[in-house]
Formats: structure tokens, sequence, C-alpha cells
């Protein structure tokens, strides 16, 4: 009897050995996905309204990136159109990386594809939230020879019946 019992520990051992390395490992693959590495990341432009259209960042090194979404009142749980446009920087690919400002919404990255020199396009679609009005940080994560740049853009969405103004009071 005192054999099946240490028999059972040594089991249990075992696949708690097995469980934590494949959580290892999971997490060792997962991490560049869920935090890139950056060589540049610019700051969030206060005076941006992707609302009443496409917000242009400048670089430091002379490029610029412009991102817009459509339609221009930011529906939650509808199909949006993404759109980002490029001067002086050449991509590999971008994708753009959503996120709750105050509030984490899970892991909500689409990938935009390449349409014309400069210029990618693609659809995502925000997840709706319990407020009636949400801030949202969009990165614009740009993958290039040099390394990934990421540039933020922030927009308020609210919920289908609210209108901004009611939210605001």
């Amino acid at each position: 009897m005192q054999l099946s019992n240490n028999h059972n520990s040594l089991l249990w051992a075992l696949l708690g050995s097995l469980f934590a390395a494949i959580c290892l490992v999971a997490l060792y693959k997962t991490w560049p996905i869920l935090f890139p590495n950056t060589v540049l990341k610019t700051a969030v432009d206060p005076t941006c309204d992707l609302r009443a259209g496409a917000c242009m960042t400048q670089l430091n090194d002379g490029g610029s990136v412009s991102f817009s979404i459509e339609p221009r009142d930011i529906p939650v749980v509808k199909p949006l159109q993404l759109r980002v446009n490029l001067a002086g920087i050449r991509a590999t690919s971008i994708e753009v990386d959503f996120g709750g400002v105050d509030m984490n919404m899970g892991f909500n990255r689409s990938k935009l594809s390449r349409v014309a020199d400069g210029v990618f396009s693609g659809q995502a679609m925000l997840p709706v939230c319990v407020w009636d009005a949400m801030e949202w940080e969009a990165q614009v994560l740009i993958d290039t020879h040099k390394g990934l740049i990421s540039v933020p853009y922030r927009f308020i969405t609210v919920r289908p019946g609210v209108s901004l103004l009611e939210s605001d009071s």
C-alpha cells in the first residue's frame, strides 16, 4: 500500500512539472506578440480626433503616419475600416492593436494588408463595453527593417443609443 502512495505522489509531481513546462513554453512563445519590442514609440497627440477624420503623426526622422477609422462615429460591435498611410517609411507589415485606456478589453489586434505603396488597409471590430462611453487607444504597429515603430491614437466610443454629449454629463 505504501508503494502505491509513493507512485501516486511521483505521478502528480511529474504532471505538475509537465504543466509548468507547458506554461513556460507558451509564455516564451507569446511574449513578443503581447509585448512587442519597439525601436520608436511616439507620444499620443492630444489634438487628434479620429471622429473628424484621419490623424497624422510626424516622426523624428522626417517620416509620417496617417491613421483613419471608418465609419467616423466608430461604432462598437460593427465592422470598422482601418487605413494607414505612410510617408518616408518602408514597412514590411502593419498591425493595429486596440486596448481600453481605463479597462483591459483583452487581446484585440488586426493585421492590415498592403493596398498600394505606403498604404495599408484592413478591418477590425471593437467589443461592447458596459460603460456608456469608453476611451480606447489604437497602437499602430509598423514593422520596418530597423524594428517596430509604435504610434498611438486615442478615441472614444459610445454604447448604442447613447450620444457622445450625453456620456460627458
